[in-house]
């Protein structure tokens, strides 16, 4: 991929064409993207376990590369699980945002 792929709607194109290459569109059905997200989100946080507070904000630059690699794994499945819904996951946040002020109210 490249470097070009700055917002979610590029970002999705770019899943799009990459899993019809290898024809995998056939295998992203919500069930299955919803598990492989949960699967990479675990992976995410093994990275975390048992370390402190403090050790958790300052990884080594090798765990670093871990997680970020565990953090992109974990945004491609929601895009493509937001996509086979036909979900605009920014819209959804801004809508989840606005629901959140009303529930918790600054006091």
């Amino acid at each position: 991929m490249n470097d070009a792929l700055h917002d979610l709607t590029t970002l999705r194109d770019a899943l799009r064409a990459f899993a019809a290459a290898r024809d995998w569109r056939r295998y992203h059905t919500p069930k299955n993207l919803a598990m492989a997200l949960i699967v990479e989100a675990a992976e995410l946080v093994e990275h975390f376990q048992w370390a402190t507070p403090e050790e958790s904000l300052k990884p080594s630059p090798e765990k670093l590369a871990e997680i970020r690699d565990e953090v992109a794994d974990t945004l491609i499945y929601l895009v493509e699980l937001a996509d086979a819904l036909d979900i605009d996951p920014i819209a959804a946040a801004r809508a989840k945002i606005a629901k959140n002020a009303l529930k918790y109210p600054v006091a």
